[in-house]
């Protein structure tokens, strides 16, 4: 009974740790294999993952420029805008005032403008004595006084003088001459007071047949700065040339008057035109009127109608004639 009970418990130790070693040997191979599958399959994972990850990176930096750049141009845009809005504001209030002065111009109807004309080419009844004397045929000049012995000319050499009536005024200047046969001295200066012959700058020029030519044909080439108002040439003309002994009459040649105020300049032209103590000005002081804003299509007829207010002011009150001419040929 005993060697049977040994034999048993032997064979079932045995038995046992066979079990044991090929369990063991199986979780060891196990492991091997694990090991062997699983190991390089997590070098391609981490490495897609990298790309990605750098790829995703360089994504968010081409972004980030990019939004950079989308800042920056709105704000150029914007600035754009601001500006354009406000030349749009200064577009609309020149407009406004363009619409404005279109309808005060328009407030001058036709009855207006016949009475203006009508009193610009009045004659007194000794001018027309005066021209029956030197039987003058030119009417639109035959008014004016004669009993000068220098005369001035004061011409407004703008751009609508010169473009539209520049050979009336060289034919005018010739009735002038013609009617001053023979005078002490002559000269010719611009509305804003420079000479046509700067050599003669504060002298006369001398009165003789061929200088009156060259001054003729002069005159179509000569067209200084010009403001469109008589003041200056009025002043440099009063001061530089007059003297107690001397009969000095100036003729205002100009289409219109742009300064701001009538009032100032018969003010400004009666300080410096002093009268007598017989009561005559210093010098005469006559006006031809050119309508160019009148019969030019465009033309600005406030600024027309401002010169032969102002010119028939001044020509009263410096005992000279006002003559507005109706044509321009």
């Amino acid at each position: 009974m005993k060697r049977r009970r040994r034999s048993e418990i032997s064979e079932f130790n045995i038995s046992f740790l066979d079990v044991i070693s090929c369990g063991f040997g199986a979780v060891v191979l196990l492991l091997i294999i694990a090991k062997t599958a699983v190991g390089p399959a997590l070098e391609p994972v981490d490495t897609d993952r990298r790309a990605q990850v750098a790829e995703l990176e360089d994504a968010l930096h081409e972004l980030r420029g990019e939004t950079v750049t989308l800042n920056r141009h709105l704000r150029t845009v914007q600035e754009q805008l601001s500006s354009e809005q406000q030349r749009l504001a200064r577009l609309q209030d020149e407009l406004a005032s363009l619409r404005r002065q279109h309808a005060a111009t328009a407030q001058v109807d036709d009855s207006e403008k016949a009475e203006l004309e009508q009193a610009l080419q009045s004659l007194t009844d000794e001018m027309q004595r005066l021209l029956a004397q030197r039987r003058v045929d030119n009417q639109l000049i035959g008014g004016i006084p004669v009993d000068s012995e220098y005369i001035i000319f004061v011409i407004d050499t703008s751009g609508s003088m010169n473009n539209y009536v520049w050979s009336r005024v060289r034919r005018e200047m010739i009735n002038i001459l013609d009617i001053y046969p023979q005078v002490k001295g002559v000269q010719i200066m611009s509305d804003m007071g420079t000479y046509m012959f700067p050599s003669y700058a504060n002298r006369w020029i001398p009165d003789t047949p061929a200088r009156r030519q060259v001054i003729i044909d002069r005159l179509p080439g000569w067209s200084p700065f010009s403001n469109s108002s008589p003041v200056e040439g009025l002043n440099a003309a009063i001061r530089s040339f007059y003297a107690p002994d001397r009969k000095i009459s100036i003729f205002v040649f100009g289409d219109d008057f742009t300064g701001s105020s009538i009032a100032r300049v018969v003010q400004t032209v009666d300080n410096l035109n002093q009268q007598h103590t017989t009561g005559e000005r210093l010098v005469r002081i006559h006006a031809v009127g050119f309508p160019v804003h009148f019969l030019v299509s465009g033309g600005n007829l406030v600024t027309a109608g401002r010169f032969a207010a102002l010119m028939r002011e001044l020509s009263y009150r410096n005992g000279g004639t006002f003559v507005g001419l109706t044509t321009l040929n």
